[in-house]
């Protein structure tokens, strides 16, 4: 691979200590090696991930982090022997950049599942030379072309941006469990994951019921498509529901107890979890044993990230968004935490090249 040269000064935002907030830095984006190309970011959408990352929740963040792992723009430049981009087309990078691609599970597309680790967007480690990556809150990035997905002429640029980790963290599992016309989908929790859980699933022909605790997402949850609301706090309405659903797609990103909604499940019915819950409250087998599936699910690999994309397009769901400043990320941040927002913030990244 060729050695690169004439690396990219960037303006960027991430965090140099767990309480420093999310701040304006400079960063250098590494020249183009022969199969890298340049993006020049448009928008980058703001996840969970990205504060607990910037924070040290996970106790893995290697500083200064540059978060966002949501990004879309255009090409601005490309290396020597890339084909399957040009300049100016409009392209997407989700939550990984690299991978060896010659292990059993690439070779199956799950280069999510890499058996060497994928790399992620930001806080990885590149395979060439060592470095730390750094992710979508900057002007640009430079990233090896088979990573980077193409956006469909029919879908906006901003709203495509949470689609790269919202939007195929739920399409994914929907996808492996075989969702579709006469499935009974049952998602728990309706924020940034939830909601495009509702709208995936109902567009893939199920028919969609949100778990809430409270009535107040009741009338959320009819806009947002589904068919069904059942309040998990009503014991007699959840024992109703008895051996009903096909999945539980569980959305709820903090600890839990996840027997309530084993129950809910047919014989082979599964639960997967793609919210980021950590330690599990004690689980009794005993549900399990009627043949009912706990499982976890992360992200899709490229060619499902990009099923993704156009059967989005294709139907036009798209996630509800607010488009916000640069500048503005760590109140965005403390709004996420409150729940203060419907679904997904999106960063308009010309905040930052004006600043």
């Amino acid at each position: 691979m060729t050695t690169a040269t004439n690396e990219y000064p960037t303006k960027a935002y991430g965090a140099t200590a767990p309480d420093s907030g999310i701040h304006p830095m400079d960063i250098t984006r590494r020249g183009l090696r022969d199969n890298d190309v340049l993006i020049d970011i448009s928008h980058c959408g703001i996840c969970h991930s990205d504060l607990h990352a910037s924070r040290n929740d996970w106790k893995s963040a290697k500083y200064p982090i540059v978060p966002g792992h949501e990004i879309v723009g255009t090409i601005a430049a490309v290396g020597d022997d890339v084909t399957r981009h040009k300049v100016g087309d409009r392209v997407a990078i989700g939550c990984m950049v690299d991978a060896c691609m010659e292990c059993n599970h690439c070779d199956q597309d799950l280069e999510q599942y890499c058996r060497d680790g994928m790399v992620g967007t930001y806080n990885g480690t590149d395979r060439h030379d060592g470095s730390t990556t750094f992710g979508g809150y900057s002007e640009r990035i430079v990233c090896r072309d088979e990573f980077v997905l193409k956006v469909p002429d029919a879908m906006p640029m901003a709203e495509a941006a949470p689609l790269l980790c919202a939007g195929i963290t739920t399409y994914s599992p929907l996808r492996t469990w075989k969702i579709g016309p006469g499935s009974k989908v049952a998602v728990a929790g309706l924020g940034g994951l939830g909601h495009m859980g509702v709208k995936l699933a109902a567009a893939m022909g199920a028919e969609v019921t949100v778990l809430s605790r409270t009535e107040d997402k009741r009338a959320d949850a009819e806009a947002l498509g589904a068919h069904n609301f059942l309040l998990s706090s009503d014991k007699d309405a959840m024992r109703a529901k008895t051996g009903y659903f096909d999945m539980v797609l569980n959305t709820i990103p903090v600890p839990h107890d996840v027997t309530p909604f084993l129950h809910l499940l047919r014989i082979d019915g599964v639960q997967v979890l793609v919210g980021v819950i950590g330690e599990l409250p004690p689980l009794s087998s005993l549900p399990l044993l009627g043949r009912k599936v706990l499982t976890g699910s992360g992200i899709g690999g490229l060619a499902e990230t990009q099923e993704m994309l156009d059967f989005c397009a294709e139907k036009q769901i798209l996630p509800d968004i607010e488009i916000i400043r640069m500048q503005d990320v760590n109140t965005a941040y403390d709004r996420m935490e409150a729940s203060d927002v419907k679904y997904r913030f999106v960063i308009d990244m010309e905040s930052l090249r004006g600043a």
